[in-house]
């Protein structure tokens, strides 16, 4: 039985990393595909070499990571870095069965004649769980080698998270490439030119009708790259997004990493949780519904959303204070465009559209670091509000409709106008299906901004305004 020789590996190590010759680029494959915005973010990371940390690149699976690590690559070419200097590893090739990352970084200095300890270096190993004890390992290059850079990334994002929060304090980077943002969306159709920018953080359509297509189409099939450029996945979306990616973190990654041993529970959450996103459930009701335990329930959630599948988001009172017992709670999708794939796409008119459209914002904002809530008490509700970390007093409130009945009576707002008044804000946003204005009741300015918009703005000022995101009372009315 033949085995494989060293060559064998260094042979792969070479195809791997074309720009060791010329003309020094990355592969055709790689340089076609428009960047995702993210990429901005990304690269200020790779490039910082004075901080000895290793990156982290996480997220679901199919959302881009590869892609935007040979761009990152393609980046560090086109400002200079030798091209030797640069080294990926497709960690999950057959070929690399067992390797160690020490192996690995002996391979590429066998491969190219580098000194590992002269030059400042940049190595990305892509899919970096299926190699064991990895972070462990990484830990050790960090500290070993002051002048490598290391990039990891990987699809089995819980797994990822996990291990990077055990042993990667003080020395890994975490980084997360959620699915796509409206914003990115229209940039890689092309059709930026929907939305017009009307100063720094606000925007504003000559065409809302137009927009509204788009966005809907976004919430079916505009949380992945692959699916937007592909009308036979479009066509069966199940195929794609539920096979290729929420099937393998529920059969493979979430049991694997977990010890799940009844998957058939787990994937009967999913799916009510997916079909009730944007609803308020309890512990009670999914243990009644399922006769699933209340405490295997929980840690379910808590395995769903290490996987990026789900947001859970906590209530407050009237008054904006945090529950004792979190009885009840809000769940959302990451990506509106998994409940299309678990059933079926909506349309402009379907009943559960105004719950997709609210996942879509939330799942905007879910791209930062902010706490989000929503409050409720006996005889009221406001979707959503943002409390400071320390005191927990409101600093916004935000309705989301999508519907522009609101508009002409903005008196039926009760719930969000009492919640105004209890925590002495004076101005809210309402989300709209088509209409932009203005009006105030009983001393609370209300500004009404389709959900599309708001959608786009969230998203845009999250990833270029990235150290200062935006108050969405900022948005202003249409020029």
């Amino acid at each position: 039985m033949q085995k494989i020789e060293e060559e064998d590996i260094l042979r792969r190590i070479r195809f791997e990393n074309p720009w060791w010759v010329s003309p020094h680029t990355t592969t055709d494959q790689y340089q076609k595909l428009q960047s995702r915005a993210y990429l901005d973010l990304f690269l200020p990371r790779v490039r910082e070499t004075n901080i000895r940390r290793a990156i982290v690149l996480m997220g679901p699976r199919r959302v881009g990571k590869t892609v935007m690590i040979h761009h990152a690559i393609q980046a560090l070419l086109n400002e200079g870095v030798p091209p030797k200097s640069i080294c990926y590893f497709s960690v999950d090739s057959p070929i690399y069965n067992t390797l160690s990352i020490d192996k690995f970084l002996s391979y590429y200095s066998k491969a190219t004649g580098i000194d590992l300890t002269s030059t400042q270096l940049y190595i990305f190993f892509d899919e970096i769980q299926y190699l064991k004890d990895w972070e462990t390992h990484l830990k050790s290059l960090v500290d070993t080698y002051a002048n490598i850079k290391a990039i990891v990334s990987g699809s089995a994002a819980a797994a990822l998270k996990l291990k990077s929060d055990e042993s990667g304090a003080g020395r890994f980077t975490d980084v997360l490439l959620p699915p796509l943002t409206f914003y990115e969306y229209l940039e890689l159709i092309n059709m930026g030119s929907c939305v017009r920018q009307t100063s720094d953080r606000s925007f504003a359509t000559d065409d809302i009708e137009r927009l509204n297509k788009h966005f809907i189409y976004y919430l079916n099939f505009g949380g992945y790259p692959e699916v937007v450029f592909s009308p036979q996945i479009q066509a069966d979306p199940a195929r794609f997004i539920k096979s290729d990616i929420i099937d393998k973190v529920l059969l493979r990654d979430l049991p694997s990493l977990y010890g799940i041993s009844d998957i058939q529970e787990l994937n009967y959450l999913f799916t009510t949780l997916a079909f009730n996103t944007a609803n308020e459930v309890s512990l009670e009701e999914l243990s009644k519904g399922s006769g699933v335990a209340k405490n295997t329930i929980k840690r379910y959630i808590e395995y769903l959303q290490a996987a990026f599948l789900i947001h859970v988001i906590h209530r407050v009172d009237r008054s904006s204070k945090r529950f004792i017992r979190a009885n009840y709670f809000k769940v959302y999708l990451t990506n509106p465009s998994m409940r299309a794939a678990l059933f079926s796409p909506v349309s402009g008119d379907d009943k559960a559209l105004p719950h997709l459209a609210e996942t879509a914002i939330f799942s905007q904002w879910f791209h930062s670091e902010s706490t989000l809530h929503y409050a409720r008490w006996k005889d009221g509700e406001v979707d959503m509000v943002m409390l400071t970390r320390g005191t927990q007093k409101a600093l916004w409130a935000i309705e989301i409709k999508w519907s522009d009945r609101y508009c002409e009576h903005p008196g039926e707002l009760n719930s969000l106008i009492d919640y105004c008044l209890e925590n002495q804000l004076d101005n809210a946003l309402v989300t709209s299906k088509t209409q932009t204005i203005s009006c105030e009741i009983k001393g609370v300015m209300l500004k009404f901004v389709p959900a599309s918009i708001y959608c786009y703005t969230v998203g845009y000022n999250l990833i270029r305004h990235k150290t200062n995101p935006m108050n969405p009372n900022e948005i202003k009315e249409k020029a």
